[in-house]
């Protein structure tokens, strides 16, 4: 197979990005925007001795999945992978490579991964199910400000006024950004010269408050003509209760530097899940699904609680954020220890847990791998890693302290699935998967899998 060269195949997988896969004489061709059961015409860019990626020129025939995606700019955004699949095909597409890893890399039996799994959650409403947008901000050609998402493995900022994952709210707040700063003649930031001034726009929503927070990340120590900006947001938006810059000086993709600065209102919003409050700052993490995390974490409790009393047990809440699970677990629980290794991150589970009157939940700073053994001995615990899974100290100390239950909440299938494989290999039995969409329209999929220990 040669660069350049023009094909027509059958497309009859997908990929973990999205991409679509074919095979044209054993030699396989990853096509992004290709479809299972599309015909199509693609021009190989890359060309590898096994393998190549090419570029979609035309479907010839469409796959009973394809749909119209909603947004013009789906194909060049990074932002949406899956836009043009049916969402019932995509539900379907989720379950199936939950399924997949477990039985290719957890190295399960098919029809015992089919006794365990339950039907994925999908959304009621799959669309502007985002609480939170962090807009990169560039210029087009005629030098006007653009926001949106960067393009596909690109630095290049495709020009999104209106984005259908996105609050609604948010596309007002971005055009005002954008107006204020042609109106104004606001530098916007260059990353290859590190020169220019604004650099993000990063806006949030509390969706059971309705409290909508704005914060400019900038290249300087202060926002020129601050007070236009706030007069010019505040009249797109009037839910906004936050106005907030970041200053961000450094070269880096990192997005928030370590200043923040109040220009309107407060530093924090709040928001509900379920019926537990939490306090929202620029530099909080903060689930960008509220209605699937109250359905995934509803989850997770409703696994930690299951044939089990937790009234005077205790619980670890590892990987444990600004206390999302921890609170949800201590309105049932004796006991939780949470532990997460970003200091803000405690720091905002431990306002959370104030917030709330919670006092049965104590939170640690550092890695969970790390304080974990100094815990009080757990009777369940709980992990929600980032993607790269648990850490093989932590699956060793799970292991060491022999819970009767843990409860992994997963965003990464294939790690999951790893990391179940080491338990089960330590004498843990895999009782539950229950895979939740909480990202429409891209190939992301939440997981949580309990797993129990005989003999308890």
């Amino acid at each position: 197979m040669n660069k350049d060269e023009i094909l027509e195949l059958k497309i009859e997988d997908i990929g973990t990005d999205g991409e679509g896969i074919g095979h044209v004489d054993g030699y396989t061709l990853f096509v992004k925007d290709a479809l299972p059961g599309d015909v199509v015409k693609a021009k190989v860019i890359k060309a590898k001795k096994s393998y190549g990626y090419g570029r979609l020129l035309e479907v010839i025939e469409s796959s009973p999945d394809r749909c119209e995606a909603k947004c013009p700019a789906a194909r060049a955004c990074g932002g949406c992978q899956i836009q043009h699949m049916d969402y019932a095909a995509q539900l379907r597409m989720k379950q199936k490579r939950v399924k997949d890893c477990f039985t290719r890399i957890g190295g399960f039996e098919e029809s015992f991964i089919d006794s365990v799994m339950h039907e994925i959650i999908g959304m009621e409403k799959p669309w502007h199910y985002r609480n939170k947008a962090q807009f990169p901000v560039g210029l087009n050609k005629e030098g006007k400000a653009v926001t949106g998402f960067y393009a596909g493995r690109t630095h290049s900022v495709i020009d999104t006024p209106h984005c259908f994952i996105q609050f609604e709210e948010n596309d007002a707040i971005m055009e005002a950004v954008r107006g204020f700063i042609d109106k104004e003649h606001i530098s916007v930031y260059n990353e290859e010269t590190g020169k220019g001034l604004v650099r993000h726009v990063l806006t949030r929503k509390g969706f059971a408050t309705d409290e909508i927070a704005v914060c400019i990340i900038i290249n300087e120590d202060k926002v020129p003509k601050a007070e236009k900006l706030v007069e010019s947001l505040l009249g797109a938006c009037p839910k906004i209760k936050s106005i907030t810059f970041n200053v961000n000086k450094e070269k880096t993709n990192v997005i928030l530097g370590e200043k923040t600065e109040v220009l309107y209102g407060s530093e924090y919003i709040y928001d509900y899940i379920g019926d537990v409050k939490f306090r929202i700052s620029p530099k909080s993490f903060f689930q960008v699904n509220p209605v699937q995390t109250k359905v995934l974490y509803g989850l997770a409790l409703d696994l930690a609680k299951k044939d089990t009393d937790l009234k005077n047990l205790t619980v670890w809440d590892l990987y444990c954020g600004i206390g999302t699970i921890s609170l949800f677990l201590a309105k049932e629980a004796g006991h939780v220890h949470g532990v997460e290794i970003v200091p803000a991150a405690i720091e905002d589970a431990k306002e959370n847990a104030k917030l709330n009157g919670i006092t049965n939940a104590e939170f640690y700073v550092g890695a969970a791998e790390d304080v974990a053994p100094s815990l009080p001995k757990p009777d369940v615990i709980v992990v929600d890693p980032p993607r790269k899974g648990c850490d093989e100290k932590l699956l060793a100390t799970i292991l060491k302290h022999n819970p009767p239950k843990v409860v992994y909440v997963s965003c990464d299938p294939a790690t999951l699935a790893r990391d179940v494989k080491i338990l089960c290999e330590g004498g843990y039995t895999l009782e539950y998967i229950q895979p939740v969409d909480q990202f429409g329209h891209t190939v992301h999929v939440e997981t949580c899998a309990c797993l129990t220990k005989s003999g308890h």
